[in-house]
């Protein structure tokens, strides 16, 4: 077997390169319209003050989808795939369904910004616009068949534009850069609103769909099936998920600092202090074109367009590995783009011909209220399987991070439950709903809470079970030289080794 190895040598550079796209696929989620309106409505109320959450929470989310891309590069399996090995078959139907609700739920602001955006750029109708967006997404998914790094080269072009243009309305609005260095780094809430805006932009940054399509992209990429091959294959992947969330957080701090600028305005007029109280996506437009002048309210509006275009094609694409790994289903990629299309499609379509964009921006909020319901029963399993011996090996997250994992796990799961219950609490007790339909609105509530507290608790709780075949290694001998290889790999695989997956004995 030793006589087979071919030892290569790839430049430092060259190598990195060969992992760029999976996190920059991913970082969109993060920039994705109902993110916008938040940040948005954050730098209204707040001016700069809660840019440290921001931070915050996309350090966060770096750890979590570096734990999300070591389970797929580790394993060869992506997260729903596990979860299919792992649970009984009732717990994966449940599972299954809430992570379809999750990405038809992620997928509502991102139709809905497009649909704004088609309007404010061509007075198109919104729910023209929201057709519209399925089919361009469709054309977008069709790239697939020319290859991944096609794909990910058209998303990564969508999110410059957003970035490109989110710099020029904050640079045209002037904000001052010492407040924004404060903001950035000096933890600070003022009142209760703030504290409920803190939790919702942290509640927004993190996306369910994103934990499986993370752990699925990266196994596009060729990792050798060396010891060495795969902690530097982790360590790549780590490198290009943080230089794509950092420049997701850049684009974020734009947002937060453009409508904070504008909304902080001591000349600003009555109207625009009213579109400041209560931005939504269609309103914000006309908030930039007021203050910034009409070519602010144009870039805006392709702005959005890119967003929701790009976060629209991640969201489809996670809809199909996690049809695929949970049901096993396999079928035509044209026609499981087009189901995963229509099913998020359909009630976004619905909400706009009944709702106007009144509906379509009230459809928004309704679905980060879902958004926070579901992310638990994408983390638990993932940090569940990433910290595990059984299912990692010698991968597994050391104790720190597993330990930072699951704090801040626990923190995120309990922030989203606040702003969850907060939520449904003001509703129930609003003026607008009279004491008998709280009462059964309560009734319906409470048995519904109950069950999802026992599945959190049977997620976080249960044994695990043992896979099949844990990953074993085997040495072999190249001159004075040993190479790590899982065992069961190929000769072609061994072929492959490089220079850095050699360890000197």
């Amino acid at each position: 077997m030793a006589a087979l190895v071919q030892i290569q040598e790839t430049p430092t550079w060259k190598k990195l390169l060969g992992y760029v796209g999976p996190g920059f696929l991913v970082s969109v989620a993060y920039l994705d319209p109902g993110n916008l309106q938040t940040d948005l409505q954050a730098g209204a109320d707040h001016k700069f003050e809660l840019l440290w959450i921001v931070l915050v929470g996309l350090t966060f989310a770096l750890m979590i989808q570096s734990r999300s891309a070591n389970l797929g590069v580790v394993t060869g399996k992506h997260l729903s795939e596990h979860c299919k090995a792992e649970y009984p078959k009732k717990v994966n139907y449940c599972l299954w369904i809430l992570a379809e609700i999750a990405i038809i739920t992620s997928d509502i602001p991102e139709v809905i910004g497009t649909a704004f955006a088609l309007n404010l750029l061509l007075k198109v109708p919104i729910w023209a616009g929201v057709l519209l967006a399925g089919l361009s997404t469709l054309l977008l998914l069709g790239l697939q068949k020319y290859g991944i790094r096609k794909l990910e080269m058209a998303i990564g072009v969508l999110l410059m534009v957003v970035g490109t243009c989110f710099l020029g309305v904050m640079v045209h609005a002037k904000p001052d850069a010492g407040e924004i260095a404060i903001g950035m780094f000096v933890p600070k809430l003022k009142g209760h609103k703030a504290t409920r805006d803190a939790v919702a932009l942290l509640g927004a940054l993190i996306m369910p769909h994103n934990l499986f399509l993370h752990s699925a992209l990266v196994i596009s990429r060729k990792v050798p099936h060396s010891f060495h091959g795969i902690n530097s294959a982790c360590k790549h992947f780590l490198i290009e998920s943080g230089v794509a969330l950092f420049v997701a957080f850049l684009i974020n701090v734009a947002v937060v600092s453009a409508s904070g600028s504008v909304c902080s305005d001591p000349e600003l007029s009555f109207n625009n202090k009213a579109h400041c109280n209560n931005i939504t996506l269609d309103s914000a437009a006309f908030l930039f074109k007021n203050a910034l002048g009409n070519w602010a309210s144009k870039l805006y509006a392709l702005s959005l367009l890119a967003s929701g275009q790009s976060s629209t094609v991640t969201g489809t694409y996670a809809g199909q590995y996690v049809m695929e790994g949970f049901l096993d289903l396999k079928m035509e990629l044209w026609l499981r783009n087009l189901l995963t299309r229509c099913i998020a499609i359909v009630p976004s379509l619905v909400v706009s011909i009944v709702g106007g964009s009144s509906g379509a921006g009230t459809l928004i909020i309704f679905a980060s209220l879902i958004l926070s319901f579901e992310l638990p029963f994408a983390l638990i399993p993932l940090l569940r399987f990433t910290s595990s011996k059984t299912k990692m090996g010698h991968h597994k997250s050391s104790l720190m991070v597993t330990v930072a994992s699951w704090l801040l796990g626990v923190c995120s799961i309990g922030i989203n439950l606040y702003f969850l219950g907060a939520s449904v609490m003001g509703w129930m007790t609003s003026k607008q709903m009279n004491n008998v339909g709280s009462f059964f609105t309560g009734v319906l509530i409470f048995p519904i809470m109950m069950a999802y507290m026992a599945l959190l608790a049977y997620l976080t709780l249960r044994r695990e079970t043992a896979p099949a075949e844990s990953p074993r290694w085997a040495t072999y001998t190249v001159g004075t030289n040993e190479i790590e290889i899982q065992s069961g790999s190929s000769p072609k695989m061994v072929e492959e080794v490089e220079v850095d997956d050699i360890v000197s004995t």
